[in-house]
Formats: C-alpha cells, structure tokens, sequence
C-alpha cells in the first residue's frame, strides 16, 4: 500500500448534484416523456449499472434538468444515503443524487463505487441529523479516498464487478422467468386464450364472457391472511426480518432481509412459501414468496394457500398488475394510503377446469423453484463479494492472488 495515495473525491473527477430546478416537483408537466428520471429508490435497488427507472421527463423535464452520461457514478445524499449505481443508459436525476464523473487517469468509477460502499457506514453516521437525515456536497469531500494507481484499480473492480455481473445475470433470468408466467396467466386467465380453447365456446357470467365450464371464486377462499403477531424478543436473535424495504418492486423473487434482533415492535410470523404482500402504498407493487420461515412487518399482508393447488394460481392473481392496481384503488387514506385486506378477500379468481389448473400449477412450481435457486446463489455471490470488498479496497487482500468467479452451471 506504500504507493496508495489519498484524494478527496473532487480530485479524483468531477462532482456535482443532480438538476431538477423546476417548482413545484411534482408538476405534471414534467413527466411522461422518452428521457429516463431516477431517483434515489432506483439507485437503492440497482446493483453495479442503472438501468431501471419507475418515472421519465418529458422535454419540458428535461430543459430544467440535465441529462448525465453513461458512466456517471450515482450517489444519494437524502432519504437513501450514499446508496451507488453506475449509470448503464443516459438520464436526469435530482440534486438528492450526486453525480461523479471519473478522471480516467486517476480513477476507475468502478472502484469509486466501491469505496464508496466500504465507507457507507461511516458516511451515513456523518449524515444524521436532528429531523432528517443529509448529506452535503461538501460533507462527502471531506472523506479521504485512498486510492493505487489507475491499473491496479482496474484489477481490483474487475474482481468485485465480475460478482456483480453475475448476479446481475441471475437477476436477468429471474425477471425473464417472471415475465413468462405473467404473460401465460395473462393469455389463459384473462384473455382466454389456454391450449385448446378453440374448441371450447363462452358463455355469459356475472363477470362477462368466460369459457364455458369455468367459474370464479373469492381470493379469500384460496388463501388466508395470517395474523400469527409475535414479538422480537420472542424469537432467535437472528430469524430472518422481512420489512418493506426488503421487498422488491414488481419481482416475487426476495433476496435480501434482516434479523429479528434488529427490530423491537410486534411483528407477523410467516413460513417459507407464504406470499408478502406490501399494503401500504400498494402502487410500488411490492409482492414476494417467502423462501425462508421469519417474521415480517405488520404493514405486510401475510397470505398462506388453504390448499397447495392453489398456490401457483394465487402467487400469479396477487402479483398481477390487475389485482396491485385493484388494490391502490381501494386503499384508506391519503398520504400513506394502506391496502384493505375485507376488500381484496373479495377479489375474484377464476377456476379453470382441473386438468387446466394443474397445468398452470406444475408450471408455476417450476418457476418458483428456479427463482429461489437463483435467488441463492446470488446471497451466496453477494457474501463472498461483500467479504472480499474491504480487503481489496484497503490493500489488505493482494488482487494477483485471487481467480475471478466463475458463473455456477444449472
């Protein structure tokens, strides 16, 4: 390490906040358009690259925004602090998101990163504030980064980052699996359109047009809401806590937790296969299976199948985009409106033929089994590389000795 030098971060490239001048935020005007806008819950839940955005500019957004490179280094400094992401794909971001550009002589943004994470804990502790919690500009330039010459910082990234790309990976498969079975529920539960259902002639419901032979039935009649209330201490120290920030947006596939000796008010017990439902503000899609037993959050609706047939049907009608939009719609209140489980008991389901739901079962166990899986194998990638990170970003691991990762065969 004799030859690692320490810079603050402004000498190593360029730093400045994220550009939304317009007021108010929130004015319509700005949204809707071609140019992708990130925020902080995005780059919270990025991995290594940026590419995934719940919200865009339009042209009038972007004339009072600025649109950063590919390559730029994303860092929050409110809400999420110094969460990172490397933008993947041009965008706007506001100023509670700093953007840093690398000197390619001096820094490789990849390291940047991560020697950003390995100083999370401390930047955060230097953020707390007496309301809310902050970072300055001025604030993160005062921390040392303490850095080899530009190659080594390339040999040390490729390490970390080859982690990080598998993982990606393994994310990729799993939204692709995802996408797959919302299609087919789609085609053969909402439009009708399963295998051999040219032969079979609709037939008027309560609900329209069905096929002939089919019904509906109540989501309260396939699945229950568990109310099992335990407290903290009640449990191992270390049983796995599930809370809202856990849960993904718009993915079954729940990879990350905490412990229960982390949280200190009652909590709901649930098993392994229970589905989390995030019924306070339902519109951020939060719907995920349990892969292990532990204790969730009570803003979580905890729904276990009466019968293991039904799981596949379940999982693929409170997933929906259909059943998450019936459910902001139906939601109490206003700034923090929550999800009504006497509402959404009553959502309807339809009930295919039993060689037909049988089908669709096997194949969402299939699905299911598989994201767990991957989701497993990238804990296990995360941990490893989590381990390594601060012994290759402080110099105390040497990077020649160590052979990338290599991805796991199926």
């Amino acid at each position: 390490m004799k030859d690692w030098k320490a810079h603050h971060l402004d000498q190593l490239g360029t730093v400045a906040r994220g550009k939304s001048r317009h007021r108010p935020r929130n004015d319509p005007a700005l949204y809707g358009g071609e140019w992708p806008f990130f925020q902080t819950g995005d780059v919270k839940e990025a991995q290594l690259y940026l590419t995934n955005f719940t919200q865009t500019y339009s042209d009038t957004g972007l004339a009072q925004s600025k649109l950063w490179p590919i390559g730029t280094l994303c860092i929050t400094i409110a809400a999420n602090i110094a969460e990172t992401a490397i933008l993947g794909i041009p965008g706007c971001f506001p100023d509670s998101i700093v953007g840093f550009t690398a000197d390619p002589a001096k820094a490789d943004v990849r390291f940047i990163k991560y020697y950003i994470e390995m100083l999370k804990q401390e930047i955060q502790s230097a953020s707390r504030g007496t309301t809310q919690d902050n970072l300055s500009v001025d604030k993160l330039l005062t921390f040392d980064f303490v850095v080899p010459e530009i190659g080594q910082q390339k040999e040390i990234a490729s390490i970390l980052s080859a982690y990080d790309d598998l993982i990606e990976n393994n994310t990729r498969r799993i939204a692709i699996l995802e996408e797959m079975a919302r299609r087919i529920y789609d085609e053969w539960f909402v439009r009708f359109r399963f295998p051999g259902h040219e032969g079979v002639p609709m037939v008027e419901s309560e609900l329209g047009l069905v096929p002939e032979g089919w019904g509906f039935t109540a989501l309260g009649d396939l699945v229950n809401d568990m109310r099992d209330t335990v407290n903290p201490d009640a449990v191992a120290p270390e049983t796995p806590y599930v809370g809202l920030e856990h849960i993904p947006r718009r993915s079954i596939a729940l990879a990350d937790w905490g412990q229960a000796i982390d949280v200190t008010s009652t909590k709901l017990r649930f098993r392994a296969r229970d589905i989390l439902f995030g019924k306070i503000r339902p519109y951020f899609h939060k719907v995920a299976v349990a892969p292990v037993a532990g204790v969730a959050s009570s803003d979580a609706i905890v729904m276990r199948v009466k019968s293991d047939k039904n799981f596949g049907m379940a999982l693929a009608v409170v997933s929906s985009d259909a059943f998450v939009a019936h459910a902001t719609q139906t939601s109490n209140g206003t700034k923090m409106p929550r999800a009504n489980w006497g509402v959404l008991r009553q959502y309807p389901v339809p009930t295919p033929p039993d060689e037909l739901q049988a089908r669709f079962s096997d194949f969402m166990e299939k699905v299911v089994a598989t994201v767990s899986n991957y989701v497993l194998r990238n804990r296990n990638l995360r941990t490893t590389r989590d381990l390594l990170l601060p012994k290759l970003i402080s110099g105390e691991l040497d990077v020649s000795t160590l052979p990338e990762p290599q991805a796991e065969t199926t």
